[in-house]
């Protein structure tokens, strides 16, 4: 009986292939979930070569399989990460060879927080085509500005922390405009004050510090609203994030000018350190000071230089005084011996007067020269001159008498200046002796004059003048020519070069500048 019941079952149960019953299993899967919205986290997710993407989505309670094929992943509009929580959109796929399942995906989203990251996602890749995060834009933060601007809670550490960081490194004013930072319309007030900021009078801030402490990405939303980035954009005052802790990031920090990690750092962006300063100007004094007393000793040096190639001074007024006294010496002994010459005249005025034989010989000898005709007529003739002048001369022995008196008044004037000359001369003498420095100083100078005047004729001279191209122009007479009508046509002329002479003839030129022939 048994046996019969067991027949009768095994006939009852329908018998299938492997591949029978994969096929069932995979139509009435891909029938029954044609289309799904699956949310899970993440996890084991691999990127191929290939550019397909395998990942797995998992809860509390279980893990499924999924699938982003190439052709999807520019479609799927987020960029999926492991720990991401998302909602995947697709269908599910079962793969009979191995008996599995997975979920073919074409879409995801962010779940609950994820949303919020997709939002802030969509308004980053807008504002970055709009060019709002270039850093062309970026304004520079001012070394040490006047007025710190400050825009966050008037409750918290946060600005605690920024005013006491100014005071410590450098202290400035600090203009609090206090906001909300994070609820409802906490946004709308933070774009309300950045603008205020930057059109208030009459002071308006040099930099804006927009901070907040950390928080969780809900809290953090009002800087990843647009109107604040706008706001920020748009101000002309340049503005430095410091929104949450160093590892969060928002939007605000990608528009502004500097982003911060932490309000401390901002503060410390915002305000150089004192003693740094103090200590760097110390240092550059140090350098200009060295630098000063470098130019002077080299203005030093060159100016001793120059001295040195000045002449010696008192050796110049020693040279001058020697030939001040070297010509009066000669003068004191060139007045006696032109006195005694002038005295010897004097006393022998017969002794350069030719006797009359003499000259009625030299007479005739000219006479006979010159054949003149009648000779005794001629002899005649100049004795009745001479007698006939003789009764206009004075008497000799009067005039003899007077030219001895006059004699005699300068000769005692001569012998006077001639003692006082002696007795001058002697007494230079004995006063100055000549040392062989001022000797040699003398040649010297004597020397480098020398040299100067060689130098300055040889700059005059013509022959300087020729070598330079020139020509001197003369006639055949050796007179210079110096104008082109001095000379007829066809006259001849010397022209004088620097190696020699040469003979040419003057032509006329042609009006169209050709040399006549």
């Amino acid at each position: 009986m048994m046996e019969s019941d067991g027949a009768s079952i095994r006939g009852n149960v329908p018998q299938y292939s492997v591949s029978e019953i994969s096929g069932a299993i995979k139509r009435t899967l891909e029938s029954g979930f044609g289309r799904v919205r699956v949310r899970g986290e993440i996890t084991e997710l691999k990127r191929y070569p290939s550019g397909h993407i395998y990942l797995s989505l998992k809860d509390e309670g279980g893990k499924i399989a999924g699938v982003i094929w190439r052709g999807s992943v520019s479609r799927l509009g987020m960029a999926p990460e492991n720990g991401n929580e998302v909602i995947a959109t697709g269908r599910v796929s079962a793969y009979g060879e191995r008996s599995s399942y997975q979920l073919v995906i074409d879409r995801m989203e962010f779940a609950g927080e994820g949303a919020l990251l997709a939002n802030i996602e969509r308004l980053r890749r807008k504002l970055l085509e709009e060019g709002l995060f270039d850093p062309e834009r970026k304004k520079a933060i001012p070394f040490l500005p006047s007025l710190v601007g400050v825009i966050t809670s008037r409750s918290g550490a946060v600005l605690h922390d920024i005013i006491t960081t100014i005071s410590r490194r450098f202290p400035r004013d600090v203009l609090l405009w206090p906001v909300p930072v994070q609820g409802e319309g906490a946004a709308a007030q933070i774009a309300a004050a950045i603008e205020g900021m930057s059109v208030r009078r009459p002071r308006t801030p040099d930099v804006l510090i927009v901070a907040r402490g950390g928080g969780s990405l809900e809290d953090l939303m009002a800087f990843n609203d647009e109107r604040v980035l706008r706001a920020v954009a748009a101000c002309p005052v340049p503005v430095i994030s410091a929104v949450g802790h160093e590892t969060d990031t928002t939007l605000i920090d990608l528009v502004s000018d500097r982003r911060a990690p932490t309000p401390t750092a901002a503060a410390e962006m915002a305000v150089p350190l004192r003693s740094e300063m103090v200590a760097d100007m110390a240092h550059r004094n140090a350098r200009l000071t060295g630098a000063l007393t470098r130019i002077i000793q080299t203005a030093r040096a060159r100016l001793d230089q120059a001295a040195a190639r000045l002449p010696d001074l008192p050796g110049l007024l020693d040279s001058a005084r020697m030939r001040l006294e070297d010509r009066g010496q000669r003068l004191d002994l060139a007045l006696p011996s032109f006195v005694m010459r002038v005295r010897h005249r004097l006393d022998a005025p017969g002794m350069h007067l030719p006797s009359s034989e003499l000259l009625i010989g030299r007479s005739r000898a000219r006479l006979q020269a010159l054949r003149l005709p009648a000779p005794e007529l001629l002899v005649s003739r100049a004795r009745g001159r001479l007698n006939a002048s003789s009764t206009h001369l004075p008497n000799p022995e009067l005039l003899i008498e007077r030219r001895r008196a006059t004699l005699r008044m300068v000769s005692g004037g001569l012998d006077a200046s001639w003692q006082r000359s002696l007795q001058n001369f002697h007494l230079r003498t004995e006063r100055q002796r000549l040392s062989p420095d001022v000797l040699r100083s003398a040649i010297r100078l004597q020397k480098m004059r020398l040299q100067g005047l060689g130098s300055h004729l040889e700059a005059v001279s013509p022959r300087a003048i020729l070598s330079r191209g020139y020509v001197l122009v003369q006639d055949m007479n050796g007179q210079p020519v110096t104008s082109a009508e001095a000379r007829p046509v066809a006259d001849r002329v010397v022209l004088s070069f620097v190696d020699g002479d040469r003979g040419a003839r003057l032509d006329s030129l042609s009006p169209q500048g050709d040399l006549g022939l």
